[in-house]
């Protein structure tokens, strides 16, 4: 038997020839093409910023990964109907993600697809024994943006604190108010460069990679995968106090430039090095032992599929025993992708009246229109915006209303939980509070609320989700809410509205919520004029 005829014998469904799969495999690439390919667009795109270059080095990773569990694969794999669940279910979150326009679930949901076809047509030992080439891509996928800025701002505020803590360990006199950190010579700001992110995020997958060739007990490998967070944050601490140390020493320049960056390879450098350490401590003087309980060579073949063949493997007779489940799967790519293309599921709803029309005497109150930078107004994909400070008396109010008339993953609401923090302001005492407005739907609407700390500034907002009828507070309920209107209405129009009054130095956060309440009451019916509703 040549070689050729070994390698597909083994690598592929029995008796399938190289052109059939080959036939087979381009018509699988062209179909997820077709319907990934504006989102791992943007996704690659999102791999050019600093904090996720390492997932340029993923794909490859998976491959080699891949390549080195080939001696383990499945002689003769038997395709499987239990694959076609997978399938379903990431063809269930594509549409999900492509109406509600969110696009980690796009990611996940073409991880699924192909992880449901390598199922179908290998079955489930062959997706065991890569399972962690499969898990390795899963690191590819840039963390979903309120998730990401999230962790940032909790990451700012436990760097500065250990930051703070190391320079006084030292006999530093230095301060910390929120993410600023006061030294006697300057103050400088833990931003999101600084957060730990850029190193946490690298670093955890590296470990996860370090865990799969460290053969060892369970909970050795468990304790090493672990022991990657707390080892990020820390040293990505001690870096801040070092440039703060570094700061007094020799100026502020130091902390900012050539030098910053510097520092921050060396702290991903040490961890590596730590962790290696890690890993020769708990394995003796072996960085790579046996697994322990391995045997020294593989069971046969036959032996193997005998132990863990699950049900619903099949061994089929005749030219391609693949048939029956690649058309199942072809057909189902293939109506998906002439759906999502073949019918509007995002039909534009034009506003009642332009935002240029909003009055700018509301009540007591009185606005100043302002505006928006044309460029950022282009990015956020807005159809029409009003932006006004209104003034009674002393109290001031920010008010926004951006609408969009439809929405999808390049045209979709910022949601103020995210936008802000990622300009530094930190959110605290967040939640939904029910405001009454009598003789208004059901006398009370829920509002999202927060308030909001920046160096020595104190805020309090208000902010809600106008969607086609409903008043939405959190990202969950609209994206959910976009996947059945589009469905059931073909509408995906939809509006943010918020609300910012400073809190004053002598105020309380009582009187300043008030303020945003009576402004809420006199607002809302004027919002119905030029939001669509049902």
């Amino acid at each position: 038997m040549d070689t050729k005829e070994t390698f597909f014998n083994r690598y592929l469904p029995p008796a399938t020839v190289p052109a059939e799969a080959a036939v087979l495999a381009a018509a699988y690439c062209l179909l997820f093409a077709g319907l990934f390919y504006s989102s791992f667009s943007y996704m690659v795109s999102i791999w050019k910023s600093d904090d996720y270059t390492y997932c340029y080095l993923i794909p490859f990773v998976a491959l080699y990964v891949a390549w080195d569990r080939k001696s383990e694969l499945a002689p003769g794999a038997a395709p499987s109907w239990f694959g076609l669940p997978a399938l379903l279910t990431g063809i269930a979150l594509y549409w999900l993600g492509e109406l509600a326009g969110e696009y980690y679930t796009l990611f996940m949901a073409s991880w699924l697809v192909v992880v449901g076809l390598c199922w179908l047509h290998f079955g489930w030992r062959t997706v065991r024994r890569l399972g962690f080439a499969f898990i390795i891509l899963l690191t590819a996928f840039p963390l979903p943006n309120f998730l990401y800025v999230n962790l940032s701002v909790r990451l700012q505020l436990i760097s500065s604190w250990l930051g703070v803590s190391i320079l006084r360990l030292f006999g530093y006199s230095a301060y910390r108010e929120g993410n600023i950190i006061d030294i006697a010579v300057c103050k400088f700001q833990v931003v999101d460069a600084c957060n730990g992110l850029r190193y946490l995020i690298p670093l955890v997958v590296l470990g996860l990679v370090l865990v799969h060739f460290f053969r060892a007990a369970f909970w050795k490998r468990a304790l090493l995968f672990l022991s990657t967070i707390p080892l990020a944050i820390l040293l990505n601490g001690l870096r801040i106090g070092l440039t703060g140390i570094a700061a007094d020493t020799w100026g502020p320049a130091v902390s900012q430039g050539l030098s910053h960056e510097v520092s921050g390879w060396i702290v991903f450098a040490v961890s590596l090095v730590l962790l290696l350490g890690e890993m020769w401590l708990l394995g003796g003087r072996k960085l790579f032992p046996r697994r322990e309980g391995a045997q020294v060579s593989a069971p046969p073949a036959e032996d193997a599929s005998r132990q863990d063949a699950p049900t619903g493997e099949e061994k089929e007779t005749g030219r391609f025993p693949g048939l029956f489940h690649a058309a199942a799967a072809v057909l189902l790519l293939a109506g998906t992708l002439a759906l999502s293309h073949g019918i509007d599921f995002h039909q534009e709803t034009p506003i009642k009246r332009s935002f240029s029309e909003f009055p700018l005497h509301i009540g007591p109150w009185e606005g100043s229109r302002q505006s928006l930078e044309s460029d950022l107004v282009k990015v956020m994909n807005i159809s029409d915006y009003i932006l006004a400070n209104y003034r009674d008396g002393d109290s001031d109010i920010n008010f926004y209303v951006a609408y969009y008339e439809t929405q999808s993953k390049h045209k979709s609401i910022h949601t103020p939980a995210t936008c802000l923090p990622g300009n530094g302001w930190v959110f605290t005492d967040a939640g939904t509070v029910s405001v009454p407005v009598p003789g208004y739907g059901d006398g009370s609407i829920t509002v999202s609320r927060a308030q909001m700390h920046k160096n020595d500034m104190n805020q309090l907002v208000y902010y809600w989700f106008p969607q086609r009828g409903r008043i939405l507070t959190n990202l969950y309920q609209l994206k959910l809410y976009a996947f059945w209107d589009a469905l059931t209405r073909r509408r995906l129009d939809g509006a943010l509205v918020r609300l910012i009054t400073p809190v004053g130095k002598y105020e309380s956060v009582e009187k300043a919520e008030e303020r945003l309440r009576r402004f809420v009451r006199l607002v809302l019916p004027k919002l119905d004029e030029f939001i669509p509703g049902k």
